[in-house]
């Protein structure tokens, strides 16, 4: 079954409110569904897979991943060889980071279960800690597997590319990024999906 990530009238009107320009956008968008992938483990392996590549070859790459192994789990990770990984269509280096994160699990270094109960900036700070991650697959991790509201992620170009096309910007800077963030927030995931639509991405 699909899940998709949640949210309603009340994210909609309070970014109305608070945003006439982003406002218009959402009227004109309607709702966004956007697939999440509840179980944070395959959530990582997913954004590691998604990681400097198009939404399409990541699918596809994520499709292969999955058919290959028979579905994403530390277990079955730790039993598969780099090649393995590698040959379903990514570069050595991504498949050793998808090796080292089960590794991880598997050793109770970040326990993934425990991660729906941790505070966003705790869940960034143990999965940054891992080879391969940084904090926009951290952050992506946090919309789209634990749902959180109020992400919006100054590392993704597409976001920056969206406020600037939003609001006529030539440039942004931190500050401006960091203004709109608090306008936004603390519904800033739902400001996010609408601004990777007006990226043109």
């Amino acid at each position: 079954m699909t899940t998709w990530f949640q949210y309603g009238d009340e994210e909609i009107q309070y970014l109305k409110g608070k945003d006439k320009k982003l406002g218009a956008a959402i009227e004109r968008i309607g709702i966004i569904q956007r697939q999440v992938i509840p179980d944070p483990f395959a959530a990582l392996i997913s954004s590691i897979v998604s990681q400097q590549i198009s939404k399409k070859a990541a699918s596809t790459v994520w499709n292969r991943l999955n058919e290959a192994l028979g579905g994403i789990c530390p277990e079955i990770i730790d039993n598969t060889d780099v090649s393995s990984i590698q040959a379903c269509g990514m570069s050595i280096r991504k498949a050793g980071y998808i090796k080292g994160i089960a590794k991880a699990a598997i050793d109770g270094q970040v326990d993934f279960h425990a991660l729906p109960a941790m505070e966003d900036g705790e869940i960034i700070t143990r999965l940054t800690a891992l080879p391969g991650v940084g904090v926009w697959t951290a952050e992506m991790l946090l919309i789209f597997s634990l749902n959180r509201p109020n992400i919006l992620s100054y590392n993704d170009l597409a976001i920056r590319r969206g406020i600037m096309n939003l609001y006529g910007l030539k440039k942004l800077t931190r500050d401006q990024f960091e203004e709109y963030r608090a306008r936004y927030s603390p519904y800033c995931s739902v400001a996010s999906l609408y601004l990777w639509e007006l990226s043109g991405q």
